[in-house]
């Protein structure tokens, strides 16, 4: 039989029913011991030089930086991408079999160049008929002229000999059967002129029908030529020789890379802040950074995410931006006071909310909100604090507002 662990059972059993039944008597009977022997007058002296030392024992440890505020370019951030500056699907007007030979893409064309040419087909002929018709209704009019003329000149003369016999019936030297006789030529000569007006109007109206029809015919052969709109690139092969075209089908597609935009969508608490003309940069995807101009900013937000379309115009020359690219785009506003330090002092509060922790006066530790600006290679500009204040760089976690620290300064020189 194993006695001594049962002993020893026994032993902690009684230990702790001392400790917390009988704890009340334990603590007097101790208290009486400790009031008949007092400390001796060196261990008093030594208590009272370690004191001190002992208080800052409940401090935490950590390490502040000094930070002065420095006024800095308050730059809008946002995230964006290239696109042309214009860009053009070039469309079929009419029908017909391209004859022209293919432009591949990639190939830059300058303004007004033929990038597709459909077949002529009996488009001549419906050309060389108007051009006939016209003709033959140009020939009409000055045959209809004539006549109105001619029937003018009649007119005149019957109305001088109705005015004759008129005056001789009244002196009674004509019989007035005759003067009848000239007021009737005179209403026939009329009704001629009436006539040959009419043959007029009409062969007029002939060579503007013609005309019309010459023109139609002429704007149709215009349209079995297609040309690029601008100088730009081809970003599509034009249609294939022997293809069947119809209204309305692709031609080519041309963009134009010279000038090229950065468009972005600035938030509506920030869009005061962004002008037209501003100077704005941009990083690219590839690394690549570019400088450019502000041309333009809505003034209409977009019903989804309440952001204004921003863009800026950029020079590329050498076309070496494409369409389409990521950009991280910054652009310049008023200056603000603002604190550089390393990203990695910024914590969050129990609300989420991003900011420091800052020591004050009284070396307790405190939660300062602070507000982003952007980041570079020494660390993230920060706004929103005192001009100077003492930042917590490392041990920032481990305390929270009230917090008695024992800071240590950075050594900046190191």
């Amino acid at each position: 039989m194993r006695l001594f662990p049962i002993l020893t059972a026994l032993l902690v059993s009684a230990v702790l029913y001392g400790l917390v039944m009988e704890r009340d008597r334990l603590v007097t009977f101790a208290d009486g011991f400790r009031n008949e022997d007092p400390m001796p007058a060196e261990e008093t002296v030594v208590a009272e030089t370690v004191a001190p030392v002992a208080e800052t024992w409940g401090h935490v440890s950590v390490v502040v930086r000094r930070s002065q505020a420095a006024e800095v370019d308050a730059a809008v951030a946002l995230r964006g991408r290239t696109e042309a500056a214009r860009q053009v699907e070039a469309r079929a007007e009419t029908s017909g079999l391209i004859v022209s030979q293919p432009i591949r893409a990639g190939a830059f064309v300058n303004e007004g160049q033929l990038l597709c040419e459909i077949a002529l087909g009996t488009r001549a002929a419906a050309q060389a008929e108007a051009q006939a018709r016209l003709a033959e209704a140009t020939a009409r009019l000055p045959e209809a002229t004539a006549r109105l003329a001619e029937a003018e000149a009649r007119l005149t003369e019957a109305e001088i000999n109705n005015n004759a016999a008129s005056r001789l019936a009244e002196s009674g030297f004509a019989s007035e059967t005759r003067a009848a006789s000239t007021a009737a030529m005179v209403s026939a000569a009329e009704a001629a002129i009436r006539s040959a007006q009419a043959g007029v109007e009409a062969a007029m109206s002939g060579i503007e029908s013609a005309e019309a029809s010459l023109g139609r015919a002429e704007e149709e052969i215009a349209r079995l030529q297609v040309f690029a709109p601008f100088a730009g690139l081809l970003e599509s092969d034009t249609a294939e020789i022997g293809s069947l075209m119809q209204p309305g089908a692709l031609c080519a597609t041309v963009i134009q890379l010279d000038p090229i935009k950065l468009v972005g969508f600035v938030p509506e608490a920030e869009v005061d802040r962004v002008a037209v003309g501003a100077p704005a940069a941009a990083r690219l995807a590839t690394g690549a950074q570019v400088r450019g101009t502000v041309s333009f900013l809505s003034r209409s937000a977009d019903p989804q995410t309440r952001t204004f379309r921003v863009e800026i115009t950029v020079d590329n020359a050498d076309l070496s931006i494409r369409d389409g690219q990521t950009a991280d785009i910054l652009i310049a506003s008023e200056g603000l006071m603002a604190h550089l330090l390393p990203s990695s002092a910024l914590t969050l509060n129990d609300e989420g909310i991003l900011g420091l922790r800052i020591v004050d006066q009284d070396q307790i530790a405190r939660f300062a909100p602070v507000t982003f600006l952007r980041d570079n290679a020494d660390g993230v500009l920060l706004a929103g604090l005192p001009d100077q204040a003492d930042v917590i760089i490392v041990g920032q976690e481990y305390v929270t507002d009230g917090v008695l620290v024992d800071p240590r300064f950075e050594d900046l020189t190191q």
